[in-house]
């Protein structure tokens, strides 16, 4: 998530009633989780396992919970709860507003788009031309929508990350201020939900179809030209790259790659990436060639229990 305009260190710093270390004009230009930093971009780090990864990363701003040497050509920001603060930015620059319209004042809609009764459009959600868009669909805030795009009923895009932190009273919700995007082309079937970036985009490239009841998770990127049949769950962070073919209720975890052109069968369970250009069943899914075999041993040796 960038800024409208760049902000200092000092001026964040004040913000969350943190301590920093550089320059306290030291430019920050966004805030963005770990998988999508730039320069300029604030990172939050609150656990041992990950503080290295995070002071290497593209940042330039790291809000920490530890004093540490702040790597050259960087900043810090000392916080005794990063997250809680990583919150209190992400809602600063990028505040809920509430709508009483059903189609916002500043909603964009393409020529010869169709909106059909009771869809709702939040505030700056752009649609481009030539789509349908069927009714009781829910577009949130700052949604992208290119050109011939359908979307069936009761899908919703743009709902929150499912994101928490466990505290001892129960869970504390990661804030959400990215976005939805969806290229040219793209077909969703009925009671889909995509939900949006935490600080960066949940992207459907160009020309994807996607069947009813299918859930994508946060900063999750689907490539062109792939199919997902119903009821799969993507989880979020997944890379899927071009020409996917996902069959009905397949189960993808956090943070993988499936590769271009593979093929999983339906109610696989995909638990790490995979290769592109073969196909896999299972869960853990592996190729179908060797579950298969698998499948034969175990029905051979059944078989021959059975005789003994």
């Amino acid at each position: 998530m960038k800024f409208k305009s760049p902000q200092t260190l000092a001026s964040i710093a004040h913000l969350i009633q943190s301590r920093y270390v550089g320059n306290q004009n030291f430019k920050i230009t966004g805030i963005n989780e770990i998988h999508v930093v730039q320069p300029g971009d604030i990172v939050f780090v609150d656990h041992p396992k990950y503080y290295e990864k995070a002071l290497n990363s593209a940042a330039t701003i790291i809000l920490i919970n530890k004093e540490v040497d702040c790597p050259k050509g960087k900043a810090l920001l000392i916080s005794d709860d990063p997250f809680r603060d990583f919150n209190k930015i992400t809602t600063h620059f990028n505040p809920f507003i509430s709508s009483n319209v059903s189609i916002s004042k500043t909603a964009i809609v393409g020529e010869g788009t169709v909106i059909q009764p009771n869809t709702f459009l939040g505030n700056h959600v752009v649609i481009g031309k030539n789509c349908l868009i069927h009714s009781s669909v829910s577009i949130y805030d700052g949604t992208i929508i290119g050109d011939h795009v359908t979307i069936h009923a009761n899908t919703v895009l743009g709902a929150d990350a499912f994101y928490y932190k466990k505290r001892p009273k129960g869970f504390d919700q990661l804030v959400s201020g990215g976005r939805v995007v969806l290229e040219d082309n793209v077909d969703l079937g009925a009671g889909c939900t995509i939900d949006r970036g935490v600080t960066g985009d949940t992207t459907i490239k160009r020309g994807t179809k996607i069947d009813n009841q299918v859930h994508v998770g946060h900063d999750t990127i689907i490539g062109e030209k792939c199919l997902i049949a119903s009821q799969t769950g993507i989880a979020g962070c997944v890379v899927i790259e071009d020409e996917v073919t996902i069959w009905g209720q397949v189960g993808v975890t956090s943070g993988i790659t499936i590769g271009t052109k593979a093929v999983i069968y339906g109610q696989s369970g995909v638990t790490k990436s995979v290769l592109g250009g073969r196909s896999y069943f299972g869960t853990p899914a592996i190729e179908s060639r060797e579950k298969h075999k698998e499948m034969a041993m175990i029905k051979k040796v059944i078989h021959q229990e059975k005789k003994d």
